[in-house]
């Protein structure tokens, strides 16, 4: 039985999940261009698969209707919006996704970018490489308040490892979460979230048909804030980021998501930025973790 595997790098750092999918006697057919495959490039690839591990690449209802023979398709990671659910139920194409995988990856990316901007240590190693010997100032994470957006299993995450460096931690999300209680961390209505909080870091899932913080909510946010999205693209609106970092509003921010990508527009300019290729959950230990659950979870639903 024919299976697609659609992600860059699927088994680069350790050949197990491929060894698993290979032992249950499946025959693995793997994404040959070693970048995101287009429509039409799934289409041809997944002819006659029965499943696929997919990646970020887009599988729109045109997509999943001209994969006929595909029955299951295994998302290696957290995020589904680059997927129709709808049409997929339509299809009678199950659904997995990885979400317990890239958790830590995630929470320990957010944590060093917070670090990162506070002691401009990336504005310092490119001055050193132009052959600038300047030491700038920086600040402590201790003591700062940490307002973070969306808490759930990686909102939590960077809340717990954020308490060991004695940070004033809130958050906001839609409802109330149980364990934020444990974690001695109160919800706070986005408002207050936003006038109140030194830092902002957002990890929420799902689409949102525009930006959750546009060019009013980076106005309320007060004078001197970072700002990290490790999250989704589009989820900060990139034009009224690019004025605060550039009139003072922010005094830094880190992306890891764009709302086009690869991203190629004005923020490249700026210094008081970092800017990641969407490296969330690469780290070798979570990303085999993901590649191997997602392996398990295709196996599972093609023998059901």
């Amino acid at each position: 039985m024919k299976i697609v595997i659609t992600t860059t790098s699927f088994g680069k750092f350790d050949n197990s999940p491929l060894q698993l999918l290979n032992n249950s006697g499946y025959n693995v057919a793997l994404n040959p261009y070693g970048r995101t495959l287009t429509g039409d490039e799934v289409i041809e690839l997944a002819e006659g698969a029965a499943g696929l591990i997919a990646g970020t690449e887009s599988l729109d209802r045109f997509i999943l209707e001209n994969l006929s023979s595909v029955r299951i398709i295994s998302r290696c990671g957290v995020g589904m919006d680059n997927l129709d659910l709808e049409a997929a139920e339509k299809l009678n194409i199950k659904v997995f996704n990885t979400p317990f995988g890239p958790t830590l990856a995630v929470a320990e990316l957010t944590v060093g970018l917070i670090l990162d901007l506070l002691r401009k240590i990336t504005l310092m190693d490119r001055e050193i490489r132009a052959g600038i010997w300047k030491k700038h100032m920086g600040n402590l994470l201790r003591g700062k308040r940490v307002g973070i957006i969306g808490f759930g299993r990686i909102g939590q995450k960077t809340g717990e490892l954020l308490r060991a460096f004695g940070c004033e931690i809130g958050y906001y999300d839609s409802i109330t979460i149980a364990g934020s209680k444990a974690l001695k961390i109160e919800r706070m209505e986005m408002d207050e979230l936003l006038r109140e909080s030194d830092i902002v870091t957002i990890h929420v899932s799902g689409k949102y048909e525009k930006p959750l913080l546009g060019a009013k909510e980076i106005e309320m946010m007060k004078k001197g804030t970072w700002l990290v999205n490790a999250a989704r693209g589009g989820v900060v609106d990139e034009e009224a980021l690019l004025n605060a970092l550039k009139n003072g509003r922010l005094a830094g921010a880190a992306l890891d998501v764009f709302e086009k990508e690869p991203y190629n527009g004005p923020l490249k300019k700026l210094e008081n930025i970092i800017l990641t290729p969407h490296i969330g959950s690469y780290a070798k230990e979570a990303r085999v973790e993901m590649e191997m659950q997602a392996a398990r979870n295709l196996i599972e639903g093609l023998r059901r």
